[in-house]
């Protein structure tokens, strides 16, 4: 277990360097993939509540120092603080609270049932895209829901949860490799079938 979870923190690390190189999609509306979400929901659903935590701190601490939302500010009259009080440490409890959803459907993924999970990180991408836009606005005292910002993030969101079999292929090798089950159940029923 404590090997998976090392394994699960260095494996959202190297999400950070891997997001560095994937391109914005110009024919999509400048839709993304966006790999540090898709790591973490993926590794989600396969560890313990306390080490979602650890992952979603470790995600949204360093998500936020590498991509803050900029020095525009908000509207002066409005807000007399500084963004940058406002801004940095968000994107931790968006994470966490992405977390939580893929805990929600945890059992389902210890039945083996990992389609669920797969298709559930689409949705909670496109649910953070939403949080995220809705903070920004509010931060800048303006809220213009565009159809082109409605596409880039349902494009977004669909893109990335293409990957999600990757990823998740790529947990269930490491857990093989840690001797670690993150699906007892599903490995219960195999061993009656024999």
């Amino acid at each position: 277990m404590i090997r998976y979870t090392i394994i699960s923190v260095l494996l959202v690390l190297a999400s950070f360097l891997v997001q560095q190189f994937l391109p914005a999609f110009t024919g999509l509306h400048h839709s993304r993939i966006l790999f540090v979400q898709l790591v973490f929901l993926c590794a989600a659903v396969t560890v313990s509540p306390p080490t979602m935590l650890l992952l979603a701190f470790v995600c949204g601490f360093l998500w936020d120092a590498h991509c803050g939302i900029g020095a525009h500010g908000g509207d002066p009259e409005v807000y007399t603080q500084p963004v940058e009080s406002l801004r940095f440490g968000y994107s931790i409890l968006l994470f966490g609270a992405m977390g939580y959803l893929m805990q929600g459907i945890q059992p389902l993924f210890q039945q083996g049932k990992w389609q669920f999970s797969a298709l559930l990180s689409g949705i909670a991408i496109f649910l953070y895209l939403t949080a995220e836009y809705l903070i920004i606005s509010f931060v800048r005292g303006d809220f213009v829901l565009s159809q082109a910002t409605l596409l880039q993030m349902g494009y977004t969101s669909v893109l990335t949860m293409l990957f999600s079999p990757l990823i998740f292929w790529l947990l269930f090798l490491i857990a093989d490799l840690c001797q670690h089950s993150i699906n007892p159940e599903a490995g219960k029923k195999r061993r009656r079938t024999y």
